[in-house]
């Protein structure tokens, strides 16, 4: 790892993902529960687990039985979060902007496994890399360059569509890492079923300079990756300007949708600073802490 890179993991084990719900637990997790009660609330023993902090092994259980047994405290609390990356057609086509979203996903998967948080990885779409589950500090650096080294083809299926797929048991919060260019109907009915499962979500959509401010003239064939269906176009400026007026009515609809559910909306382009996009602008929209 460059010097950089390490400069960038020691910043990040500084942050803390942000989440507003807290649930009872009496797991071992490096997070407070905002309720009543201290750290020397003793609750009981469990069997240690790889990934777990062995500071919190009970030394004298040991001596008594040759097992490993962690301390569980009442009010320490562990969050289980998902990162779900969008790895379909329509991501992967520009490098930059995939190239973005991976390291945001590292970022994220990074940051709360060293908070002693739970982590499921799931890049929804992707062919070759499948839903990953780990828990612990222990997997917090294999897990970032894992995520950033990621590639490969995608299969069938929309972001939106897989996700509504999924069992959301469980998940106290998820992060969604997508261009969203997908239906407003499709990410509604998404997102009311996070809703219902009372998962709190931080919806980050990620988009390329070039789809924001299009740099196309002349005649041209526009391609949908998803489908590979094409249009030809002659990209004048009233052309461009309507494109733009529609994109930004998309967003700002997209926006309204986790405004209306109690979401985060965290948006970034791939030309975005990004140690700038992850400590000062998700700090501001309360991603992390």
């Amino acid at each position: 790892m460059s010097g950089s890179g390490k400069a960038v993991l020691g910043r990040l084990q500084q942050k803390r993902l942000f989440v507003k719900t807290r649930r009872r637990s009496v797991h071992k997790g490096a997070r407070r529960a905002g309720k009543a009660g201290t750290s020397l609330e003793f609750s009981d023993f469990r069997s240690y687990q790889p990934g777990d902090d062995i500071r919190m092994i009970d030394w004298n259980i040991y001596g008594r039985t040759g097992k490993h047994y962690i301390k569980r405290f009442l009010d320490e609390q562990e969050i289980h979060a998902a990162v779900f990356l969008d790895a379909t057609p329509s991501m992967q086509a520009i490098e930059t902007k995939w190239q973005r979203a991976r390291e945001i996903a590292a970022a994220m998967s990074f940051i709360i496994l060293n908070g002693e948080d739970r982590l499921t990885f799931f890049p929804v779409a992707a062919e070759s890399f499948g839903k990953i589950a780990r828990k612990g500090t222990v997997y917090a650096r294999n897990m970032y360059s894992s995520v950033l080294a990621m590639n490969g083809s995608a299969r069938t299926g929309g972001f939106t569509e897989l996700i509504t797929k999924e069992s959301l048991k469980t998940l106290q919060a998820a992060i969604l890492i997508s261009d969203g260019l997908e239906s407003p109907v499709e990410f509604e009915a998404m997102f009311r079923k996070f809703a219902a499962a009372k998962v709190e979500v931080k919806f980050i959509q990620v988009l390329s300079h070039d789809e924001l401010e299009p740099k196309l003239s002349g005649d041209v064939k526009l391609v949908d990756s998803e489908t590979g269906t094409f249009v030809n176009v002659t990209m004048q400026e009233n052309v461009i300007r309507l494109y733009q007026n529609r994109l930004t009515n998309h967003n700002d609809t997209l926006e309204g949708l986790c405004r209306k559910y109690g979401f985060t909306y965290v948006p970034v382009s791939d030309i975005h600073d990004l140690q700038d996009f992850l400590f000062h602008k998700c700090t501001a929209k309360k991603v992390l802490e």
